[in-house]
């Protein structure tokens, strides 16, 4: 069963939203064993749905729609599904009641345009939306499913999961499918690929490896189809076995977790505290911690100290060290690890001073320059790295490397 997905919207093209449907959409489809083949973005035009609808038929054997189900009148989606399927718009009483049922309480009084989300086009099987005012709407012509759903995310994953892929999954078989990802940290993509040339050769054809590659790191995902479940995991599992041969240390961890999310597993399972002291990530670590619910049972807090001053009066670091070395330097990420540590009062600390860009940078300590460092009770270490020349980047990959050594700490202390 080949699968396409249509969003609609002058909003996804001129980037004001940007289209996180397609990407949900992709990820459940596949955790299902359906296949993806295409995504398809278009904005709010007759013509081009209508083209988009004919491309879609020929090539798929379902197509998922969301956008344009709207009450307002740049939401054209069901007028032209009309036009496409040659039908017309009929009223739906059950899709009235349902509008009711959801404004309740939310508006004074049931308006034309609310109204009119009771008209579907009359050849359509109607799907209740309890979560929204759209109907989502499914249709049947020549061989092809067409399911079109509201563009609200909600609204759409709610259909999804309760309707669509049900009924989608009961229509085909789908087999067994198995995903393991296997997280990579510190070599770059091209050298990994290198290094993986004889194996990736033995990888058997019911199994297939993606590389994934993120700021600091690469997921590599092993995707295994077929009817056998155990001969898939097996064969998978066999693979990730010789795959810690050949890359060693550079596994940082399984399943397709964020290094954070690791971190906080270690911290909470061994009592451990945690504080940060940042310079050029500009509070990006403690950002990335405390996105995670649950992040205060170990993380203290977090000084972001931009300025000397910041690193002299809240970090203990000396002046000395700071005309000595200059800001960007092993003395002073060091001292203000230990800083962080001693009066935010935890275990461990973890530090960034460095040159973000773009521009900041001198001969002896261009743009990219980035000192690391962690204390714990028992040391501190540091490391300096260059990344390159493009700020964003350079924020991403000193916040991922610094929560690996982190990690790599805390686990050698334990060990």
């Amino acid at each position: 069963m080949k699968i396409e997905i249509v969003t609609i919207g002058d909003e996804l093209l001129i980037g004001q939203v940007v289209d996180t449907n397609s990407a949900w959409m992709g990820k459940q489809l596949n955790e299902v064993g359906l296949e993806l083949t295409r995504i398809n973005s278009i904005g709010d035009d007759e013509n081009e749905i209508l083209n988009v609808l004919r491309e879609t038929s020929k090539r798929a054997d379902v197509v998922l729609i969301t956008g344009g189900l709207g009450p307002t009148k740049d939401d054209i989606t069901k007028t032209t599904m009309c036009k496409y399927f040659n039908s017309q718009l009929v009223f739906n009483e059950q899709v009235l009641e349902d509008v009711k049922h959801f404004l309740t309480g939310r508006v004074k009084d049931i308006n034309d345009f609310n109204r009119q989300q009771a008209m579907v086009p009359g050849n359509c099987q109607v799907i209740r939306n309890p979560v929204g005012t759209a109907p989502i709407m499914w249709f049947e012509d020549a061989g092809t499913i067409f399911v079109s759903m509201p563009g609200v995310p909600s609204e759409m994953k709610h259909a999804m999961k309760t309707e669509i892929l049900p009924r989608l999954v009961a229509r085909c078989d789908t087999g067994v499918i198995v995903h393991r990802t296997v997280l990579i940290h510190n070599i770059p993509e091209a050298v990994l690929a290198e290094m993986l040339v004889d194996f990736e050769r033995s990888i058997p054809d019911f199994v297939k490896l993606a590389y994934l590659p993120a700021p600091g790191r690469i997921r590599l995902r092993f995707t295994g189809r077929g009817s056998d479940k155990e001969k898939i995991e097996g064969a998978i599992l066999l693979l990730i076995e010789q795959l810690k041969g050949i890359v060693g240390d550079a596994i940082l961890g399984y399943d397709d977790v964020a290094t954070v999310q690791l971190l906080a597993s270690l911290f909470n399972k061994h009592k451990l505290t945690l504080s940060s002291a940042e310079s050029c990530t500009g509070g990006n670590i403690a950002h990335q911690i405390t996105m995670y619910p649950g992040s205060s049972s170990y993380f203290r807090g977090s000084v972001v100290a931009y300025h000397n001053d910041v690193k002299m009066g809240m970090l203990a670091v000396k002046e000395k060290s700071l005309k000595d070395f200059g800001a960007v330097s092993k003395e002073v990420v060091e001292q203000m690890a230990m800083g962080a540590r001693y009066n935010l009062g935890t275990d461990y600390a973890v530090a960034t001073s460095g040159i973000a860009g773009p521009d900041g940078g001198t001969p002896e300590k261009p743009v990219g320059t980035i000192w690391i460092a962690v204390a714990g009770p028992q040391r501190v270490v540091s490391q300096c790295y260059s990344f390159g020349y493009i700020r964003e980047r350079n924020i991403m990959r000193t916040t991922e490397m610094a929560l690996v050594m982190l990690k790599k700490m805390v686990e050698e202390d334990l060990s």
